[in-house]
């Protein structure tokens, strides 16, 4: 089998190939990217060392597919993680939109000329904000539950958001290049007849994420801790009640060697992929773990409400575990444990990543 990843020197992207080089070494890995994320080159070069080939392109280049391999898969990994892409001056709309939607048509293209299947890494803000905003909640423990004394809305169930939760917009012009890219997926699935998995993933986490603290917040928030950086708590009263699940880039792996050897019947294609309940935290309660193994370190408050944040996001993974049997192996202690591994190896972690990006 040959697997081809786009984003492949990203955080996701070459934790992808890693992972398929060490446990189906089989699998031949193939892929590109164009350099310009924090880590890239590091990445590259591990990569090289596990028998990766890594070629330069950009996805959102046409011609940049024109000579690549047949291969069996193409697993896109390719796009900006950002919530705020296209809103926060350090993007442009435009810049948003060709990489995360027309970057889906150059790859689907790709797929359908070589008539390989398709896997997109999407993404759990395809979710109606208005709907994520308006759960009724309760603090409890330092952290925002489920109201159980309440109905819940359509699509959140008492262990999470399931796949059936709304996305009508407002969804940021982030969810929406990849709700779309989601449609076209399917569109060119049914046309072609290739085979089509959606994953709409949840905050991913682990050792060697660059990135920023809309995108990786695990991540982000030990290091900065560690880096005694400025932190705080935005929104929602300003006290960090906010939770996150977190989802090990492994467990993505594992989803998708299923998905892609899946023989069953069963037609549903798109699918839920974080850490569930058992892997969730609010940002008061990882401060307070954060303290345990680090010492004290101030979090200041601004209770004021920022255009996309969400008070609680909580995986329902069922659809995955009913098709395919899949549920998350990777424990939110051992994630945490592995980032901060790296945090005290590395303490300015943060400043390469600056650095980096400059």
């Amino acid at each position: 089998m040959k697997i081809f990843i786009t984003g492949i020197c990203g955080f996701v992207g070459s934790s992808l190939a890693s992972w398929f080089r060490e446990h189906q070494r089989s699998v031949s890995v193939h892929g590109m990217d164009n350099f310009i994320r924090p880590g890239s080159e590091t990445n590259r070069l591990k990569l090289k060392a596990l028998g990766v080939s890594v070629r330069h392109g950009d996805v959102r280049n046409a011609s940049d597919f024109e000579t690549l391999p047949d291969v069996d898969w193409v697993f896109d990994a390719a796009a900006n993680p950002s919530v705020l892409a296209g809103v926060d001056g350090n993007t442009s709309t435009r810049q948003l939109v060709e990489h995360n939607l027309l970057g889906t048509v150059n790859i689907l293209e790709y797929c359908r000329r070589i008539h390989a299947g398709f896997v997109l890494l999407s993404t759990s803000r395809v979710y109606s904000i208005p709907t994520l905003v308006g759960l009724p909640l309760v603090e409890r423990d330092g952290a925002f539950c489920l109201d159980e004394t309440r109905a819940l809305p359509e699509g959140v169930s008492p262990q999470g958001i399931t796949v059936d939760c709304p996305t009508t917009a407002p969804i940021s012009l982030y969810g929406a290049t990849k709700l779309a890219s989601e449609t076209l997926a399917i569109e060119y699935g049914s046309a072609f007849s290739l085979p089509i998995w959606i994953n709409r993933c949840g905050v991913i986490a682990g050792a060697g994420q660059f990135g920023t603290a809309e995108q990786g917040i695990f991540s982000y928030w030990i290091h900065a801790f560690v880096a005694k950086r400025p932190l705080r708590y935005c929104g929602f009263g300003g006290k960090g009640l906010q939770v996150r699940d977190a989802l090990h880039p492994s467990d993505i792996a594992d989803l998708i060697w299923r998905q892609i050897n899946y023989t069953g019947s069963d037609m549903r294609r798109i699918f839920n992929a974080g850490g569930g309940s058992d892997n969730a935290m609010s940002l008061a309660q990882l401060t307070q773990w954060c303290t345990t193994q680090f010492g004290a370190h101030t979090v200041t408050s601004d209770p004021s409400q920022r255009q996309f944040d969400v008070p609680w996001y909580v995986t329902d993974n069922h659809q995955a575990t009913d098709v395919l049997g899949w549920r998350p192996q990777q424990d939110l202690e051992s994630i945490l444990m592995e980032i901060s591994e790296l945090a005290r190896q590395c303490p300015g972690w943060l400043t390469r990543c600056d650095t980096e990006k400059s």
